[in-house]
């Protein structure tokens, strides 16, 4: 019979043993500053003025986006306890976007200034929301095949919603490239999209938050304490990407003339890598505590918002900038950009409307993106353009069926209350 006084014992309320929960408290305060430690270089060059080289100035204020990334992250996933429904899904859905958001509003920002920024904003733009995709929604898929030992994640049919402003706003971005900007009609368009995606998931049967890893130990401080350092990590961390954004975007651009690298691939590929990052993890996290549909339905929501919140928003930042109202102009390497973009979306709405990402699904996703960057020739790229929606066709023809899955999420065939779960 064990001993009443064993702290290993579990807790009467069902809860972790107490010794358990505070070497959990522990090592989840130890990340938060391990995060914290990472924007301090960032800080200290940013209001310092110290100079270093571009190299070392665009990994130091890489470091520190990331590190603010993880801590937005992590605030947000707890302000879910705290704030309403509807005031959550706007607030959080703006948080989502943030780190990307500051590097490619600087970016529309300098255009209006310096015409040839505009490249890199597109730049940016695409690389993240084809990186979500090819890597996010891939990774999460093979984790659980890896350690559930699953063929893949079936997402709840409440997230109708998502799959289908995601499918509008990609039948919308093929215009663009059309067009050879994007336009303030454009961002009308796509803002009004997110809207109704937003108004959409109020409406939509909502759980509780399952919370893992150093949000869990914030929310289980008295509410009082919780609030406030919930605060304190939006405040902290928004402060440490907007400061980082101007430089840790001219370091890499510098850094790629000083060493003769592609500054176009720079902004498309790595600085997106500081601000997908934390989100990845968060969802592989959230994979390994059974919770893969949860996981997939974030990165889901996260392309949802990047498609139209933040690709709407760059005219509206580059129009301020300008002085007047103009179009972001695209030139035809950006063209190409935004139409393969699309593509890629296309696909993975096709294969996503059985609301199922099954592991084959996942490698065909992860290898198309994977082969691409490979090849720089517009002509070879074009044909990833053409495959992506050849695919797409293919699975909707095949299954007929999918699209039908889609009526539930109209706003007027939707229910209250719990639905299609």
């Amino acid at each position: 019979m064990p001993s009443t006084g064993d702290n290993n014992a579990p807790r009467p309320d069902g809860g972790l043993p107490e010794t358990t929960a505070t070497r959990s408290d522990a090592a989840n305060y130890f990340l938060i500053g391990v995060a914290a430690a990472l924007t301090v270089p960032a800080l200290y060059l940013r209001l310092t003025g110290f100079q270093v080289s571009p190299l070392l100035e665009s990994a130091l204020f890489g470091l520190g986006i990331l590190g603010a990334a993880f801590l937005l992250t992590w605030a947000a996933e707890v302000a879910q306890v705290d704030i309403s429904q509807s005031l959550a899904l706007a607030f959080l859905a703006l948080v989502a976007v943030l780190p990307e958001y500051a590097v490619d509003l600087y970016f529309a920002w300098a255009a209006g200034q310096r015409p040839e920024y505009a490249q890199y904003a597109i730049a940016n733009m695409t690389g993240g929301n084809r990186l979500l995709i090819g890597v996010g929604w891939s990774l999460v898929v093979f984790l659980f095949w890896i350690t559930k030992r699953q063929k893949g994640i079936t997402i709840e049919r409440s997230r109708g919603s998502d799959i289908l402003i995601l499918a509008l706003a990609t039948l919308y971005a093929f215009s663009i490239p059309l067009k050879g900007s994007i336009s303030l009609v454009d961002s009308a368009v796509l803002l009004l999209l997110f809207a109704l995606y937003l108004w959409m998931a109020s409406k939509s049967h909502q759980v509780e938050p399952e919370l893992a890893g150093p949000p869990e130990s914030i929310a289980a401080l008295p509410t009082r304490w919780r609030r406030a350092f919930t605060v304190v990590l939006f405040l902290f961390s928004a402060f440490v990407i907007l400061a980082s954004a101007e430089p840790f975007a001219e370091g890499l651009l510098a850094t790629g003339k000083r060493f003769g690298i592609d500054e176009f691939l720079l902004v498309q590929w790595l600085a997106p890598l500081a601000s997908e990052a934390p989100e990845m993890i968060v969802a592989a996290i959230f994979v390994t505590r059974n919770a893969a549909s949860m996981a997939l339905g974030t990165l889901i929501s996260s392309k949802v918002n990047q498609w139209t919140l933040l690709v709407g928003t760059l005219p509206i930042v580059y129009s301020i900038s300008l002085g007047r109202f103009d179009a972001l102009p695209l030139d035809a390497r950006q063209v190409e950009e935004v139409l393969l973009t699309a593509a890629q979306s296309a696909f993975a709405i096709a294969i996503l409307l059985n609301f199922r990402l099954s592991r084959m699904e996942a490698a065909a996703l992860f290898l198309l993106f994977g082969t691409q960057l490979l090849f720089t020739d517009p002509t070879v790229r074009y044909g990833y353009t053409v495959v992506y929606v050849l695919l797409a066709v293919v699975v909707l023809v095949k299954d007929r069926g999918r699209l039908r899955n889609l009526g539930p999420a109209l706003p007027w065939n939707r229910q209250p209350g719990p639905e299609n779960e």
